[in-house]
């Protein structure tokens, strides 16, 4: 279906024409102002041939072409159904700086947490087909970087652009629930599902993880959190090789009170196959009844008037440049 976004624009159509009705000053004889060569002998030819109808005729289509373009012309496809069910997932991701703690694999190769995160969580959005998702990123303190939307694209790619330290170094827990619980309050028809990972404690925020808890009681949001970390890792010492807990600073308590209070569940991600298995958990969660929806794919189609409309400009804007110049070849050539 092809139709104007703002059909009352073609209105501007004749406008045009109401120059004609302006009245002219009259013209005044006496000394006139010389001018440059090059625009004398433009008047000089334009009186010789008289008006230009080509010029004209350019004119007039340049102008219901950029009337058209103004009016937003676009398709409309088929109507698409959006599925009715699906969850509500508010992703709250740890940019701390303990993050770049490089203790995890991919493919044989060794990389930090949140680059491991970002691989496995992104698996997990594309698979998110019907759900609502939403992004927040936290450290000192919490920022959302998107709401609950159905672009699963934007999602994925705003976590591939975050980076260790972009909102503090510290670990703010209690602000990530309670942001997340904050987005899920204009959200009357929804299961209110957080989903938080983090590699430490609560080291700041405004809000303590116990405050963060009986707010999620109270609006009825379940958390899962997710431990990440391994158990042990090898490192060079100064008496040679030595085995370390990487995940020393992790408090599984606190994470496991915040999910079990909440009827959620807190997974340990010491690895990525690890993580990989929560997240075949998480997608059993029953989904919710949404009222049926649907949508109509458009396409924008104003850029091609705008085109012919600035080519025909250009086109009558170079006539006089044209017209000099075939006038001074014929000069020289006579």
């Amino acid at each position: 279906m092809f139709e104007f976004a703002w059909w009352w624009v073609l209105l501007a159509l004749p406008l045009p024409l109401l120059v004609l009705l302006l009245p002219r000053k009259p013209r005044h004889s006496g000394a006139a102002l010389r001018v440059p060569s090059l625009t004398a002998d433009m008047q000089t030819t334009n009186q010789k041939t008289g008006p230009n109808k080509v010029l004209l005729v350019l004119a007039i289509v340049a102008w219901c072409s950029l009337v058209i373009a103004s009016a937003r012309p676009q398709w409309l496809g088929d109507p698409v159904s959006i599925p009715t069910q699906g969850r509500d997932l508010m992703l709250a991701v740890d940019l701390s700086g303990s993050m770049n703690q490089e203790d995890m694999e991919i493919n044989g190769r060794r990389v930090n947490r949140l680059v491991m995160i970002k691989k496995v969580l992104g698996d997990f959005i594309a698979r998110r087909v019907g759900d609502r998702l939403g992004l927040i990123l936290f450290a000192d303190t919490a920022y959302l970087q998107a709401p609950l939307t159905y672009d699963r694209a934007t999602v994925e790619q705003l976590l591939k652009e975050s980076q260790i330290g972009l909102v503090g170094e510290q670990t703010a827990i209690g602000d990530a629930i309670g942001l997340s619980i904050k987005r899920f309050q204009t959200k009357s028809e929804s299961n209110k599902v957080v989903i938080l990972l983090t590699d430490g404690q609560n080291t700041a925020g405004n809000i303590t993880p116990q405050q963060a808890n009986e707010l999620a009681i109270n609006d009825g949001v379940t958390v899962y959190t997710i431990g990440v970390g391994a158990d042990s890792m090898i490192t060079q010492g100064f008496f040679g090789l030595r085995t370390q807990n990487p995940s020393r600073e992790l408090d599984e308590d606190m994470l496991t009170e915040l999910a079990e209070s909440t009827g959620g569940q807190y997974f340990r991600a010491k690895d990525t196959q690890a993580l990989q298995q929560i997240y075949s958990i998480l997608d059993a969660l029953e989904p919710i009844e949404r009222e049926s929806r649907q949508m109509r794919p458009l396409q924008a189609l104003y850029y091609y008037p705008l085109a012919l409309a600035l080519f025909l400009s250009a086109l009558i804007a170079s006539a006089p440049i044209l017209n000099w110049a075939a006038q001074m070849f014929n000069r020289k050539s006579s």
